[in-house]
């Protein structure tokens, strides 16, 4: 077995996305017990992955993952050390998730973020991560073929099924690609979008997002603004579980590997969505 395919076994089909600050070990036993492949903490989690211990202690079988740890705020030499005492604790169980973040959150700090990408790889590297238990945030060709060669694949956010193919062809069929989905588990429709809308706004003024969006199937002009109805839709699917497990078959039929879910309103506790996602998706519970 490949690296990638042992990757691909571990993660699963199907994850959950969510931010670190409001994840707890109670989550993690849920996700756990419905079938669900890996936890993903989302943010920036800091270099010594304190929170993916104690998930990890929580669980027994789950993969942990970081979306992501970001190069500018957590030195590699201390996520390396930290990646070695989760190995030890749980071996084969934490993934590493790493990426550039954003130039406006970084200020003067963000220079050649490419290049310093490349040297974060080369740290890791040195202190024996191994690159079929890593992946890189990414989303242009570029960094995309750098996930590929560099490490075991891609965990792209903030995309749709039209990105997911485009980064199919960018890594090959070999590296793995972990995307993520948001999704509003609301019925109504004014309800779920004024919801979407709210989480949507920052993310639609950053630039990375904005041009990779535009690049795949967006005009500048859905994208303004509050977005159309249309872009908000197709941004942060809504509706029954079944029309939200239909908004992540389709990045699996696009060529993702995994797809972890992020369920919108954020702060809301996600135990109901993911349980009634499992029985429309047929995860296997434990």
């Amino acid at each position: 077995m490949s690296s990638g395919d042992e990757t691909r076994r571990r993660l699963g089909r199907v994850g959950l996305w969510r931010s670190g600050a409001f994840l707890t070990p109670e989550t993690a036993a849920t996700a756990e017990r419905l079938g669900y492949g890996t936890i993903w903490i989302g943010g920036s989690p800091a270099a010594d992955l304190q929170l993916a211990g104690t998930l990890l202690d929580a669980t027994e079988h789950i993969t942990v993952a970081t979306g992501i740890v970001n190069i500018w705020t957590a030195p590699a030499q201390e996520v390396a050390a930290s990646f070695h005492r989760l190995e030890k604790a749980h071996p084969g169980r934490f993934l590493l998730g790493i990426g550039i973040g954003h130039r406006e959150n970084q200020g003067e700090v963000y220079r050649h973020p490419f290049a310093a990408l490349t040297r974060y790889l080369d740290v890791l590297d040195a202190a024996g991560v191994p690159r079929g238990r890593r992946v890189v945030s990414a989303l242009g060709p570029r960094t995309l073929r750098l996930a590929a060669e560099r490490a075991a694949g891609s965990h792209p956010y903030m995309t749709t099924p039209a990105h997911t193919r485009f980064a199919r062809e960018m890594v090959g069929p070999d590296a793995v690609l972990a995307v993520e989905q948001r999704l509003v588990p609301i019925e109504d429709e004014q309800a779920a979008r004024e919801s979407a809308r709210g989480f949507l706004s920052r993310y639609l003024s950053l630039t990375n997002y904005r041009r990779t969006l535009e690049a795949h199937g967006f005009a500048a002009s859905d994208l303004d603004g509050a977005a159309t109805d249309a872009a908000v839709d197709a941004l942060a699917p809504h509706g029954s579980p079944v029309l939200l497990a239909d908004a992540v078959r389709a990045h699996l039929d696009a060529g993702a590997d995994h797809v972890c879910v992020q369920f919108l309103p954020a702060r809301e506790d996600p135990e109901q969505p993911l349980e009634r996602l499992a029985e429309a998706l047929q995860l296997d519970a434990v």
